[in-house]
């Protein structure tokens, strides 16, 4: 991301955003829909973006941007279940290396999972996936956790179920 004289957003205009996107809102799904659809909207080459949540000891499709994707993923399973379960975030940069890696679109090539904690509690994932192999770095990562953190705050403070 780059300067806003470029006419892309930095970083933390999009986080921001986000901040005034959650302000006020109450509802978890309302909030993760509209995260899911802003970090959509400002990030190039991606395919796939959104959240699975935990809900009776697996992750279950949340809120998301893109095709449609696998409803549950096993924890430990996949980089979604792996990132969920080691309760950090995953870089993959070629997911065809990834062992165990769950195909819901055979487009995607990477991937960057960050885990989402509300009140301290792993509660789900925040998952990106792009058709280009080596697509996420480190300015990603810092974006993503960011974004979670606000996000996880956000759902503790209001008090949302998720």
């Amino acid at each position: 991301m780059y300067h806003e004289k470029t006419g892309v957003l930095t970083s933390e205009d999009i986080l921001q955003e986000l901040s005034g996107l959650l302000q006020g809102e109450r509802d978890a799904i309302a909030s993760l829909a509209n995260a899911s659809a802003l970090l959509y909207l400002h990030l190039d080459d991606i395919n796939w973006l959104g959240f699975y949540i935990l809900r009776d000891g697996e992750l279950v499709l949340g809120p998301f941007q893109g095709k449609p994707a696998c409803t549950r993923i096993a924890l430990g399973k996949g980089v979604c279940g792996t990132s969920f379960s080691r309760g950090q975030t995953l870089i993959v940069q070629d997911v065809s290396l990834f062992p165990g890696h769950i195909a819901c679109d055979p487009a995607s090539r990477s991937e960057i999972v960050v885990p989402l904690r509300v009140g301290g509690q792993l509660v789900g994932v925040l998952d990106c996936d792009a058709p280009a192999t080596g697509r996420f770095g480190e300015g990603e990562r810092q974006l993503f956790e960011a974004a979670a953190d606000r996000i996880g705050r956000h759902l503790t403070e209001s008090g949302a179920k998720v």
